[in-house]
C-alpha cells in the first residue's frame, strides 16, 4: 500500500463514456480512489451502490468519487447504467495503475493462488496526496467509512 503523505501516482484512464480522465483534472478538490475486482459481482456492486447512495454527500463535502478495476470502459458503462451509478469508473486493463497503487496482488481464492485486485480505497487531498490509506475495506462498509474519513 502507498504511504500516507506521499503524492499519489498521476495516471491517464478511458472512464465508462470512453473519455480520458487525469487523476490531475481533479486537483482543487478531495478524491475518493476506490479499487475493486470485477463489475457485477456481489461485494463490488454492494460498495458501488453505496458510493452511489452518499454521492450528494460526498460532493458536499468537496470529494469526488472514482473507482478503478481492470474491466473495460464498455463493462463499466453497462456496469454504470445498471445501476445508476453518477461517479466516474475508470477501466485498468493494462494493469500499470492498479501496480502503481500497489493493490495488484497475489490473493488466495478457494485454496488456489491467483492474481487481482485487493479491494482498497485511499484519500488524496486537494494537492494531489494521499492523506489516508485502507487497505482490504468491507466492501458495504466502505462508503460510509469515507464519509467519516471527510
Amino acid at each position: 500500500m502507498l504511504e500516507v503523505g506521499t503524492k499519489a501516482p498521476d495516471f491517464t484512464l478511458q472512464n465508462q463514456n470512453g473519455e480520458e480522465v487525469r487523476l490531475t483534472d481533479y486537483r482543487g478538490k478531495k478524491v475518493i480512489l476506490y479499487f475493486y475486482s470485477k463489475d457485477n459481482t456481489a461485494g463490488c456492486t454492494k460498495q458501488a451502490c453505496a458510493f452511489a447512495e452518499h454521492y450528494p454527500e460526498f460532493i458536499e463535502k468537496g470529494a469526488e468519487v472514482i473507482g478503478i478495476s481492470k474491466d473495460s470502459a464498455a463493462s463499466h458503462r453497462k456496469f454504470a447504467d445498471k445501476y445508476s451509478l453518477p461517479f466516474t469508473l475508470l477501466a485498468n486493463p493494462e494493469l500499470d495503475v492498479l501496480q502503481a497503487y500497489d493493490v495488484w496482488k497475489e490473493k488466495n481464492m478457494y485454496g488456489k493462488k491467483v492474481m487481482g485486485v485487493v479491494r482498497t480505497t485511499y484519500l488524496i487531498d486537494e494537492d494531489g496526496k494521499i492523506e489516508k490509506a485502507f487497505s482490504r475495506v468491507k466492501a458495504a462498509e466502505n462508503a460510509d467509512q469515507m464519509l467519516k474519513e471527510l
